[in-house]
């Protein structure tokens, strides 16, 4: 969850919703992020909305916000999705914990969370509940709580496998730490696992790379994420790169790399699903971001969490005492929203569904982008069947190449 903050129009205090989204609820698959914004220490690349204990403790010493009140919280929120949320409303059917770190919180308070969601909104019977997970914050004990707690699905962040790009991220778990985590998850009862990877760290060789892909394949899980490394303005990592102290990533040679990726989960049975990610079955495709992907609701909880519903796009206030604050008032935690118009929402849906194997129907392109749609079939960035099927989708080489595809049919 990026830290940016956005411009919007102001939220009614109760939280209200128009009645146009409102009346949308129906139509679509229904969602909670829950966002927990604690952190042992921030790696140098991330530009999450995240705080470390010290953070959170005024000038006079007391804290401004904790981890053992925070589970009450979230759940004062989601009584106020309840609130919100009228008329016809499906039931959940995801709900991803990310953060931040978490595991940090007991898997008792994540499930005081996920309850609240449950008997709130109800679950649907095949409904996917995720959490993310630090390797080092998490054991058997834990693990087996956690699935005790409702939890179906667990991603662990691994990143790497090579001591010196751990360092470069200022990761704090050990090598093998992450594949130790996969075999007490299974056995704790987790049927889908995740393991998050990052490529192109300053000082990442293709030799690094390959064995962090054989490593994650190695572990078992049933998932692979594998996201680009990103230097984001404001970070550790940036301010390092900005002083020469490290080299920026190299577009070519994350273009190797993704290729790598795709050829080594690829020969292991894992299917690209998404431009980022691979699984072995569907049943282990994550059902939350392919919400995220197919233009379902979801209500985002926690500071600095986003939401969308019917239309309407809003964000929470981001420091966790205001967040805390506005609750106990009984106001809603929103900071701002944002009403998309017909041609936002369009475009919107060719980005994202773009990204994911059975891409966009043509039908929301209009007329120049039609013809850029015929142009990149020929052109080897979009596969010729799906277009004759009434779909843009991307092949290997547009998915490398996916940001470029977006500008052209949009």
């Amino acid at each position: 969850m990026p830290s940016v903050a956005l411009d919007g129009e102001p939220v009614p205090r109760t939280g209200e919703l128009p009645d146009a989204s409102l009346s949308e609820l129906g139509g679509r698959p229904l969602g909670f992020y829950v966002h927990v914004p604690f952190c042992v220490t921030r790696c140098g690349y991330c530009d999450f909305n995240t705080y470390t204990a010290d953070e959170l403790v005024s000038r006079d010493g007391t804290a401004t916000a904790s981890r053992e009140t925070y589970a009450g919280q979230a759940a004062a929120e989601v009584v106020l999705a309840d609130r919100v949320l009228t008329g016809d409303r499906p039931p959940v059917s995801t709900v991803f914990v990310g953060g931040g770190t978490p595991t940090l919180l007991s898997p008792e308070d994540l499930g005081l969370v996920l309850g609240e969601i449950r008997d709130r909104f109800g679950l649907t019977p095949d409904a996917e509940i995720t959490t993310e997970a630090n390797p080092e914050t998490v054991d058997p004990d834990y693990l087996v709580r956690l699935r005790a707690a409702g939890f179906t699905r667990v991603s662990f962040g691994m990143q790497s496998a090579r001591p010196h790009v751990l360092r470069v991220l200022e990761r704090g778990h050990t090598p093998g730490r992450p594949e130790q985590c996969v075999t007490w998850a299974r056995e704790a009862g987790f049927e889908h696992v995740n393991l998050d990877l990052i490529y192109g760290t300053p000082g990442e060789s293709d030799e690094d790379w390959a064995a962090s892909l054989e490593a994650a394949i190695g572990a078992g899980p049933d998932h692979v994420s594998a996201y680009s490394l990103i230097v984001e303005d404001g970070t550790r990592l940036a301010a390092r790169v900005r002083r020469g102290e490290l080299t920026e990533p190299d577009d070519d040679a994350m273009a190797d790399r993704y290729l790598m990726a795709d050829e080594a989960l690829a020969s292991a049975g894992y299917s690209p699903y998404e431009v980022s990610n691979w699984a072995r079955t569907t049943e282990g495709r994550s059902a939350h971001n392919m919400l995220y992907w197919t233009g379902g609701h979801w209500w985002g909880v926690g500071p600095g969490a986003h939401s969308h519903v019917g239309g309407t796009r809003w964000w929470n206030v981001k420091h966790p005492a205001a967040y805390a604050a506005r609750l106990a008032a009984g106001d809603s935690p929103a900071q701002a929203r944002e009403v998309l118009t017909e041609a936002e929402r369009r475009f919107e849906r060719v980005l994202l569904e773009l990204r994911v194997d059975g891409g966009c129907p043509l039908e929301l392109l209009d007329t120049a982008g039609l013809a850029a749609a015929e142009r990149l079939v020929g052109e080897g960035l979009l596969d010729p069947r799906a277009h004759t099927e009434g779909r843009a989708a991307l092949t290997r080489r547009g998915r490398l190449l996916a940001d470029a595809v977006v500008r052209d049919l949009t």
